[in-house]
């Protein structure tokens, strides 16, 4: 098995196990997490999932801090009923998944959840993260969708195409010890494009010390170590999107 030898580079972590605190509903032709905020608010942050699914307690747990900051929060099976990765996947097959499920082919699920959005929640005000897989989505969705006021994509990025011509304010958010794509190579190329072409603002940002998924595959009171910088990345995030939403 070739996970013996060269193990999958983004591991579940700490599965978060708690109750969450909002529910599922159908959106058109694909199902979705919803978590409304106490008062009623006409901003909405979309939460886009890594490559393990929608259904992972740690994405919905992701979409529960959005909307405790005052936001209704939407965690969409982008995959569309499509099966997320397990850990326990051979490795060997990733690239046949991740080609099966590009995140630069989602606007059929991004267009419906807008719609939701704005019809069934009254959401005028809009924005979007998204991890791993879904950082990646929200580049594409930063490069595609004028309505998103403002983006934050954790340890994601288009690395084969223009990267540069963002609609709006993206904040890109990586780990220093990443070890699933050379990202020091393609965060510089990033930065360069964007400090040469992009008329919007933007953000990059490197934590140092960390892995890949530290953000939502970790739990801070079982990692002190890296406490600071998981609530650290979580304030910086929250403080992106309540500036430009």
């Amino acid at each position: 098995m070739a996970n013996e030898w060269r193990p999958f580079p983004c591991d579940t972590g700490d599965r978060f196990d708690y109750e969450c605190c909002g529910q599922e509903v159908q959106v058109e032709h694909i199902k979705a997490y919803v978590c409304k905020p106490l008062a009623s608010m006409d901003k909405a942050v979309i939460v886009i999932q890594d490559v393990f699914g929608w259904q992972l307690p740690n994405m919905r747990h992701m979409a529960d801090i959005v909307a405790a900051n005052g936001y209704i929060a939407i965690c969409p099976d982008i995959f569309a009923g499509k099966e997320a990765w397990k850990p326990s996947d051979d490795w060997s097959n990733l690239d046949d998944c991740l080609k099966a499920q590009d995140p630069r082919k989602i606007n059929k699920e991004a267009d419906a959840i807008l719609k939701y959005l704005k019809e069934q929640c009254g959401a005028k005000r809009l924005g979007v993260i998204g991890f791993c897989w879904g950082g990646v989505a929200v580049h594409h969705m930063m490069l595609t969708y004028p309505k998103l006021r403002a983006g934050v994509s954790l340890y994601g990025l288009i690395k084969d195409s223009d990267v540069s011509n963002l609609l709006n304010p993206t904040f890109f958010i990586f780990a220093e010890k990443m070890t699933s794509f050379p990202f020091i190579k393609y965060v510089t190329l990033l930065e360069q494009k964007l400090k040469q072409n992009c008329q919007a603002d933007y953000q990059v940002k490197i934590y140092p010390g960390q892995t890949h998924g530290f953000v939502h595959h970790r739990r801070e009171d079982i990692n002190p170590k890296d406490k600071p910088y998981i609530e650290e990345e979580r304030k910086d995030m929250i403080n992106w999107l309540n500036k430009y939403i």
